[in-house]
């Protein structure tokens, strides 16, 4: 039986976390939800706060998962980010940034880019 928090994580989001864990980054939380939006990843990498959007696409077709990332999918991530750091953080004195993490294919011959401070 799985529990009901890695019930609907796509295998892309438990890629991406342990690439980033590798990395060095520690995670916070995954599938944070507010009313507002939801953000995939939360980790910590020093004294940075990172927001990860984890986009996946079986193929590049028709443009590339990271693309997928539009001005108002960016300003909802901001929104749900402010409530994280309300609710965990001091919202004034915690550098944060928006990373996006684009998976593309099927494992194994699945490709990826972490792209650090995206917007």
């Amino acid at each position: 039986l799985m529990d009901k928090t890695t019930a609907n994580i796509h295998w892309s989001e438990d890629f991406a976390l342990d690439q980033l864990r590798e990395a060095g980054l520690e995670l916070l939380d995954h599938n944070y939800r507010t009313r507002r939006g939801e953000i995939d990843l939360v980790l910590q990498e020093q004294s940075t706060v990172v927001f990860v959007e984890v986009r996946y696409r079986t193929s590049s077709a028709y443009g590339r998962p990271e693309e997928t990332v539009d001005a108002r999918k960016q300003s909802r991530l901001r929104l749900t980010a402010q409530g994280f750091l309300q609710q965990h953080r001091d919202p004034h004195n915690t550098p944060c940034r928006f990373d996006v993490f684009a998976v593309s294919g099927k494992p194994p011959d699945h490709k990826w880019r972490w792209i650090q401070d995206a917007f």
